[in-house]
């Protein structure tokens, strides 16, 4: 009796915690952590999931920040303020190879990328096209009843300053083990004579820190997919974060280096295209989940 008694509260007290940690009131949850989080909006900080298979999210507050810089390249000009007025899910992680197989197995996806011989399971996706992972996000918006899609780059970038203003959120200088990169391990070591410490593949996610945001892997281990078509720079970049659907739609945006490039790609400004059917062992994507 005691024993039983004991285990209900120990029971209670978890769904209690869940319901503290997402910021709303566990009055009635019966067993639905994962389903406050779809009909309520969670605190900035808040992880959660849609599903055990979903990728996992956090939420990131509303802010304005300075997109861009006058200071370095072309492409990364005019700097300019973003005003997100309403707060966003992203994903923690680039979406991994276990999550993928499972719209795979779902029969939402058909594509079974190559993982280059490196491994599966909790490894970046890598090997999709910008549609692919448009279809992957409809499979999951179906799944959950959410809205998932792609980042803008605004969003992104957003997400990967986390209110620094610095070259990289860490800091200014590329420092040794603080992301995948070509010579982030050690630029002396990975050297045109050499090359014995330089990346070569893509990691596990979250194998390097988070940033302020919580959220892992912004900077290297691989490319990610954007929603924006490709502008040469920031002139006419909308000021509250929406994608640019318009200029040269040919190419799509992507953002934040990988292992096979050299630390200047990782920069939380650096701008890059690739066209939208266009596969790569170093370009993966990540997810964002629209908040009621």
């Amino acid at each position: 009796m005691i024993r039983t008694l004991l285990r209900k509260v120990s029971r209670f007290a978890a769904v209690a915690a869940l319901f503290a940690a997402l910021g709303v009131d566990g009055a009635g949850a019966g067993d639905g952590g994962l389903l406050a989080a779809k009909t309520m909006t969670p605190k900035p900080g808040t992880v959660f999931r849609d599903c055990p298979e979903c990728p996992e999210l956090i939420v990131v507050p509303a802010g304005i920040f300075v997109m861009g810089s006058n200071k370095t390249r072309k492409t990364e000009k005019p700097a300019h303020r973003v005003n997100f007025k309403r707060p966003f899910a992203i994903g923690r992680f680039e979406v991994t190879f276990d999550q993928w197989l499972v719209c795979v197995a779902e029969k939402g996806c058909r594509h079974q990328p190559h993982d280059h011989n490196w491994g599966r399971k909790s490894r970046p996706v890598i090997n999709i096209t910008w549609d692919q992972a448009k279809n992957y996000l409809k499979w999951l918006s179906r799944k959950t009843g959410q809205t998932y899609r792609l980042p803008t780059e605004a969003e992104w970038e957003y997400v990967h300053r986390a209110g620094t203003r610095s070259k990289f959120w860490w800091g200014e200088e590329t420092g040794n083990k603080m992301a995948n990169c070509r010579d982030c391990e050690s630029r002396q070591c990975c050297s045109a004579k050499d090359h014995s410490c330089c990346s070569h593949e893509t990691k596990p996610v979250g194998s390097f820190g988070p940033n302020p945001f919580g959220v892992y892997d912004t900077a290297g281990n691989a490319f990610e997919w954007v929603e924006d078509c490709w502008n040469a720079d920031h002139r006419g970049a909308p000021a509250d974060g929406t994608a640019r659907k318009t200029g040269n739609c040919r190419f799509r945006v992507i953002r934040g280096g990988s292992f096979y490039y050299f630390s200047k790609v990782s920069q939380g400004t650096y701008r890059a295209k690739n066209p939208p059917g266009v596969k790569s062992y170093w370009l993966g994507f990540r997810v964002v989940r629209e908040l009621p």
